[in-house]
């Protein structure tokens, strides 16, 4: 099956978990990722929250893979802001191999957030949100 944002849109929490715990970590991306965040999965809210969010919050990451480190990219002017330290790690979801985007040491605003992705088709990554060890949201990106 081919994974795009249209379809993780559709797919309900417990869909996109198996899809996650089923899917390689891939390599560390590189450059810059359309970022889509997937909050209610499974509902008819799901697309809706996206498109505000993507509007007027998160649009996005731009990873330096060489470096280790990644910029969010915020606001309604796609700022770049938020660094994360960028490397391969135990994902908190299955034990199994991930990215993980870590904010614990570069980031005064999220520094409780961890997010973890893995690569569900060529250029598109799934990813988990964690505030400590809460699991908060899922998201996708979508590289160019």
């Amino acid at each position: 099956m081919a994974y795009d944002v249209r379809t993780l849109l559709e797919m309900r929490q417990d869909e996109l978990d198996d899809l996650f715990r089923n899917s390689p970590a891939g390599d560390i991306p590189d450059g810059e990722a359309t970022g889509t965040a997937i909050i209610s999965p499974g509902t008819v809210f799901t697309e809706s929250i996206a498109k505000m969010i993507n509007l007027f919050a998160w649009q996005g990451k731009v990873f330096d893979a060489r470096r280790g480190v990644l910029k969010n990219r915020v606001s309604i002017f796609g700022l770049e802001a938020i660094l994360a330290k960028v490397y391969k790690g135990e994902s908190w979801l299955d034990q199994k191999e991930c990215v993980v985007l870590d904010y614990s040491a570069t980031s005064l605003v999220a520094h409780w957030i961890r997010d973890e992705i893995r690569c569900i088709a060529p250029g598109v990554y799934l990813g988990k949100v964690y505030w400590d060890k809460h699991r908060l949201i899922d998201f996708c990106l979508a590289f160019r």
